[in-house]
């Protein structure tokens, strides 16, 4: 058999089999669905989506995965054994991607050169790293199946005239297996030696690498390394693997919010009635609106995870002392039984400045909500050194980059080598600051 891809503009393909459960919420078609019914992607948002199908073809001669099958074609193939499809955004813009190449776009305009559109493969909105292709049930993610999808990125990107395409937050797994389908080294003299012919937009998988860009977020451990890396019992537990002064930094902290007449609820699911949801988003678009902003996300989009996927989601409620919800925080986490299950820290918002409250809803109440439900992590979310002297480690992303123009292809293989370097030394940095005890210091991971 061999693999052959179709691009589509709609989702029809989920019908086509079986799939496999997504490692996050955030690639569930429930999530997808909720963003496309509200308007948060779509071509009015400048996120317009296309769908590459990796499918299943009898062995033909000199069978090419290379052959384009533009969306209003694909009546003419079959499609039905699909194993693999990835998603791709046409953008004219890095609204919602947490992952920045505004000084790439810079450099192109000081040549002349359009950067835009370009295309993203990424959970919108949504800085967490998970798989970035749906895969059918009893398939795998094979060097294949990326050389096939790639070739159906480069199709887009022809189409379209992208400067170039970005798979944002993927996992390690996706980085390895895109190394082995994909050349990662640069040409640079072959590259340099184009730049006079390549006025024409003519990108080939052996001109064009993929370049690999990493980065730093940090994640809570339930693990208990001074009890045999048990979950731990309770936040207690956690604070004492703390150096003294941390955990007396921590206590005062929440006995701030306290002293303030400030509880703390917790609720999930079903549990959540409309009156939450309407304080929440009250207190998620004041997030914005300090900022002059409007928010990514809408009610109704919140409402469609409320009716969809209620299953997987937290929220942490702070209510004064005359009853009234000054401050939400909205998480969503992985059922406890799966593997790896995480509790991922996604949307706040607060109707005023209060002492250390931000730590409290985002943080606090989020550890012990994963050690209550038994999961293994707790990711916030990006940036914010502040979550690593709260026991948060520094913990390695990826990103992914394929750049269409040949006489820029050097100079950002370059960027992403030195950029990788420094991001090492950031994140052994950030390690050594960790605020645990030396008989609880987890294990730097290069």
């Amino acid at each position: 058999m061999s693999l052959q891809y179709a691009l589509l503009s709609d989702t029809s393909w989920q019908g086509l089999t079986n799939w496999q459960t997504p490692d996050t919420p955030f690639m569930s078609f429930a999530f997808w669905q909720a963003l496309t019914d509200t308007g948060a992607i779509g071509e009015a948002a400048g996120w317009l989506p296309i769908f590459i199908v990796v499918y299943q073809v009898d062995d033909l001669p000199d069978a090419a995965i290379t052959e384009t099958m533009p969306a209003e074609n694909t009546t003419e193939v079959d499609i039905t054994h699909s194993v693999a499809v990835m998603p791709v955004f046409v953008k004219a813009h890095h609204q919602g991607e947490f992952v920045f190449d505004h000084s790439w776009a810079e450099a192109y305009a000081r040549y002349g050169i359009d950067y835009y559109p370009r295309l993203v493969t990424s959970a919108p909105y949504t800085p967490i790293t998970g798989q970035r292709l749906w895969l059918a049930e009893g398939e795998s993610l094979s060097a294949d199946v990326i050389k096939t999808a790639m070739a159906g990125v480069d199709d887009i990107a022809q189409q379209v005239g992208a400067s170039s395409w970005h798979g944002l937050f993927v996992t390690a797994e996706m980085v390895n297996v895109a190394n082995d389908a994909m050349p990662t080294g640069v040409d640079v003299e072959r590259a340099l030696a184009d730049q006079a012919t390549q006025n024409s937009f003519e990108p080939t998988a052996i001109e064009m690498p993929i370049l690999e860009r990493q980065g730093c977020q940090f994640l809570w451990q339930n693990k208990d390394l001074l009890n045999d890396s048990q979950p731990f019992a309770d936040f207690d537990a956690f604070l004492m693997t703390l150096k003294a002064k941390k955990r007396k930094t921590i206590r005062a902290e929440r006995r701030k919010v306290a002293e303030q007449g400030i509880i703390c609820h917790r609720k999930c699911g079903a549990d959540i009635t409309d009156a939450d949801w309407k304080a929440f988003y009250h207190c998620y678009v004041m997030t914005y609106a300090v900022r002059g902003q409007n928010p990514y996300l809408s009610a109704e989009f919140f409402m469609s995870l409320a009716k969809n996927m209620p299953e997987h989601l937290f929220l942490a409620q702070a209510v004064n002392n005359e009853g009234v919800i000054i401050a939400s925080s909205l998480f969503l986490y992985d059922k406890p039984d799966s593997k790896n299950a995480t509790l991922y820290g996604r949307y706040w918002g607060a109707l005023g400045e209060y002492d250390s409250l931000h730590f409290e809803l985002c943080y606090y109440q989020g550890i012990e909500f994963a050690v209550e439900q038994g999961l293994s992590y707790f990711d916030p979310g990006t940036q914010g050194e502040y979550k690593l002297i709260r026991g948060f480690v520094p913990t390695k992303t990826h990103s992914l980059h394929r750049i269409y123009d040949p006489r820029f292809v050097p100079a950002i293989a370059n960027f992403c080598t030195q950029d990788r370097h420094h991001m090492a030394q950031y994140r052994q940095q950030a390690h050594e600051a960790l605020p645990f005890n030396a008989d609880n210091m987890p294990d730097f991971l290069e």
